[in-house]
């Protein structure tokens, strides 16, 4: 999971971005999921919020300025994907 590999490495220090002089704007966020899910044997209905606040997140910031979103943003394509197919309307390719 991109986001548990995010928060872990954000927290011991270790800065995925080639600019080491920037920080990932959603690394809280991601940190609060992954405290969250260990505190509830991974069970995400659990941590509904804290997944709500990461979502918020990302979409303050265009889209690959967080790698910690990279995840979200697939979700939301693939939300988008699917609201468009139960319309009849055929997805853009991508």
């Amino acid at each position: 999971m991109v986001l548990k590999n995010c928060c872990l490495n954000s927290c011991l220090g270790i800065n995925l971005f080639l600019n080491m002089s920037r920080k990932d704007p959603c690394q809280k966020q991601a940190c609060e999921i992954q405290k969250c899910l260990q505190a509830n044997n991974y069970l995400e209905s659990k941590c509904e919020a804290a997944l709500q606040e990461m979502r918020k997140c990302c979409a303050r910031y265009t889209k690959g300025r967080s790698v910690c979103c990279s995840g979200f943003e697939r979700e939301e394509r693939e939300r988008e994907k699917a609201k468009l197919t139960s319309k009849g309307i055929s997805p853009p390719p991508q």
